[in-house]
């Protein structure tokens, strides 16, 4: 026997009483409207596809352009296959740069080969900067193996390598990225960000005509992922998501870095985090100022979005990857920020860089949708991209 209450009664009552042909029939389903006739999200600016990434090619993390317009891209050793740690990109193809053997990692020569190349930065004399983080799969860094190495442009000749000192290179150091001011000491200094993802975030500053290295702002709230930071990416909550169906934060430190005109303010950011931090560079580079002191003359900037890299150019403007929005950012020098450019096919733009062609340039790899981030199934769809989008201004100088 079925027993029917309120409404199911009353219904089932008169269903009894007139039979069920008394019944209104159904309202005819509704005609579908295409969702083409909707409003949608409207991209902002235009991007051009400079070169893409496909077949056997690793995701590329850096990129830089040199005086000259020669572009120099990097891929990371995350996991993926890397045929070669740095290349060059030629009429949108990329082959091993300076050769083949130096990009062959050989841990019995860590200080001669590239073991796991994060970034690289084209200098203004005429040198590649290549930053190799000795720590594949972000594993502790290969001691004597993290380093700067200067490539000459035209000859492919290394003419310069710095190995990090010990002191600065912590079990869970991961050198990031770097920029470079020639205007003090003898032969310039670079600052190098620690985006550490289970330690102390830090600003590594290195004399290179020494090679001394000093960490500052060590475990500093600039230099650290923000707590309870969650960034939304396509959509979904960004978190490392492991096969078991645990999760953990995505946490990882200080990260974009750029360098004003004069060389007097550097800028940075952690990777999580949306915040934007700036830092006189004399108190960096003053042994006689104490770490207590430097973090009172950090200067907190305010919200730009979540950002990888950064950027900035001879006029003052900083640029800053949103990778939440799919878009690049600036801000001018009054301190006012907007979106330069805004697409879909923006997943993830990681590294920035100002050509000498008024384009600014930037990676594109779909970093969110790594297995790590998906219970162990990788999402990302080749091919990866190198973009640019214009912006009429110089590199910001260096010396």
């Amino acid at each position: 026997m079925r027993i029917f209450t309120g409404r199911t009664a009353i219904a089932a009552a008169v269903a009894a009483t007139l039979g069920a042909a008394a019944l209104p029939a159904p309202a005819a389903a509704q005609t579908e409207i295409p969702l083409s006739q909707l409003a949608a999200d409207k991209t902002i600016g235009r991007a051009e596809v400079v070169a893409t990434f496909s077949g056997a090619s690793a995701m590329p993390t850096g990129v830089t352009v040199s005086r000259s317009g020669r572009i120099f891209v990097n891929f990371p050793q995350w996991g993926d296959d890397v045929p070669f740690a740095v290349g060059e990109v030629k009429n949108g193809k990329v082959t091993a740069w300076p050769n083949q053997e130096i990009n062959r990692p050989n841990s019995d020569q860590p200080a001669k080969h590239f073991l796991s190349v994060q970034s690289v930065v084209a200098d203004d004399q005429g040198r590649i900067w290549v930053l190799d983080t000795a720590a594949p799969k972000f594993s502790t860094p290969q001691p004597g193996g993290a380093k700067l190495v200067a490539i000459d442009e035209q000859s492919g000749q290394v003419v310069k390598s710095v190995v990090f000192p010990p002191a600065v290179i912590l079990p869970t150091t991961y050198v990031n990225d770097m920029r470079f001011d020639f205007r003090v000491g003898k032969e310039g200094v670079a600052y190098i960000t620690d985006s550490s993802l289970s330690g102390p975030g830090g600003i590594i500053v290195v004399d290179l005509a020494s090679g001394q290295a000093t960490r500052r702002l060590s475990g500093d709230r600039s230099t650290s992922a923000e707590p309870g930071f969650t960034p939304v990416v396509e959509g979904e909550s960004l978190l490392q998501r492991r096969s078991d169906g645990s999760t953990a934060p995505f946490s990882v430190a200080s990260d974009g870095i750029a360098l004003s005109p004069d060389g007097k303010t550097l800028y940075y950011c952690p990777l999580s985090s949306r915040q934007l931090y700036a830092i006189d560079t004399a108190l960096l580079r003053d042994p006689n100022v104490s770490e207590a002191q430097l973090a009172k003359s950090v200067r907190h900037l305010g919200e730009k979005g979540a950002s990888d890299g950064l950027e900035s150019d001879a006029n003052g403007t900083v640029y800053a990857g949103d990778y939440e929005r799919n878009a690049i950012r600036q801000m001018t020098p009054d301190g006012v920020w907007s979106t330069l450019v805004h697409g879909p096919h923006i997943l993830w733009p990681d590294t920035l860089s100002v050509g000498p062609d008024g384009w600014l340039y930037f990676t594109v790899n779909q970093l969110h949708r790594q297995a790590g981030f998906h219970g162990g199934k990788d999402q990302r769809q080749k091919p990866y991209a190198l973009m640019r989008v214009r912006i009429d201004a110089a590199p910001a100088p260096m010396r």
